[in-house]
């Protein structure tokens, strides 16, 4: 709490100096201010609103990460999240890795906090993900499921198999990895996989999710694992579609709802039901480029948590306030 003389005279700054700091530092109560300068509670609330409007008295708040708390609680409230982590604006210029970093720090930390013994984590392929999974310390011990195949192309330390890997080496427990590519040929090819026992077996996790880490893709080059994994025909195809956004390989169109196309029949991954049916899912959606991949994806209700930049978080907020999400 700090104190600079404003319009007020030196007596009258000093006297609502001295009120604030008995409230504001102290502790003490309208009604105990009140008696000690003989005047009334209500008298003592003018003074404090006052001391606040006048500039007197600053609040300042120092969290123990590089949040932008107004923007963290416009998002929030704009679609009726849980939580909304925003990182804060001075991070714009970072290039890109270096906001990764921040955005898997963040989800790390997050995750650390609100993991228990009780839950079954499910974790997408991302390269932010990968960043969160390298920032992890300490998890519980609990079963840690893959949700979706791997790239070609991908070196090892990126791929998701890794990712799952490196978890479980911290929390101890179960890894259901998926050894597979993310895109297949065909639906035989992807139906015969699934089949496998390892393959299968992480399948049947989905139900039993109870959090899940995942990023928010946006259709378009260099914004999606997906989009960069398909052939130009196949792209384009889904584009006509409506596609707007992808998450473990779903997509979503602008308005939040699931996007039905062929690619469902060719990828490992989990469906579109069960990633719904996750009680709580921490989504990880930054820069400019997503944020209408962003927008789309809390539009469909999946999303409890969203981690993001103040890149996204801005025009993310325009679109709220240009079409109000439904509550």
């Amino acid at each position: 709490m700090s104190a600079s003389r404003k319009s007020a005279s030196l007596t009258e700054a000093m006297l609502l100096a001295t009120v604030a700091r008995r409230f504001y530092v102290q502790g003490r109560s309208k009604l105990e201010i009140a008696d000690e300068f003989g005047v009334s509670r209500f008298k003592v609330a003018r003074m404090l609103d006052t001391a606040m409007e006048s500039g007197l008295v600053r609040v300042e708040f120092s969290l123990p990460a590089p949040v932008d708390l107004a923007l963290s609680d416009e998002v929030r409230s704009a679609y009726g999240l849980e939580r909304a982590l925003v990182l804060e604006r001075s991070t714009e210029r970072d290039p890109k890795e270096v906001v990764r970093a921040k955005i898997g720090s963040l989800a790390a930390r997050l995750l650390e906090e609100i993991a228990t013994p009780s839950d079954v984590i499910g974790l997408s392929w991302a390269r932010s993900v990968n960043a969160m999974t390298e920032a992890i310390r300490s998890l519980p011990r609990c079963p840690i499921v893959q949700l979706c195949g791997v790239q070609a192309g991908m070196d090892m330390r990126g791929r998701s198999v890794e990712t799952v890997s490196r978890v479980t080496a911290v929390s101890g427990g179960d890894a259901y990895p998926i050894f597979g590519p993310l895109v297949l040929p065909d639906r035989r090819t992807t139906e015969t996989l699934r089949r496998q026992p390892g393959i299968a077996e992480t399948f049947g996790q989905f139900r039993n999710l109870t959090k899940a880490v995942v990023s928010i893709g946006s259709w378009q080059p260099g914004e999606s694992t997906v989009y960069d994994a398909l052939d130009e025909t196949e792209r384009a195809a889904i584009a006509a579609r409506g596609a707007t956004a992808e998450v473990a390989a779903r997509l979503f169109d602008a308005s939040g709802n699931a996007l039905s196309t062929g690619l469902a029949h060719h990828v490992l991954a989990i469906s579109h039901e069960e990633l719904m049916a996750v009680p709580e899912v921490i989504a990880l959606g930054y820069s400019r480029p997503k944020a209408a991949a962003v927008d789309a994806v809390l539009r469909s209700g999946m999303v409890s948590t969203l981690i993001t930049d103040a890149a996204a978080a801005v025009p993310l907020l325009a679109l709220a306030t240009k079409n109000p999400p439904r509550p």
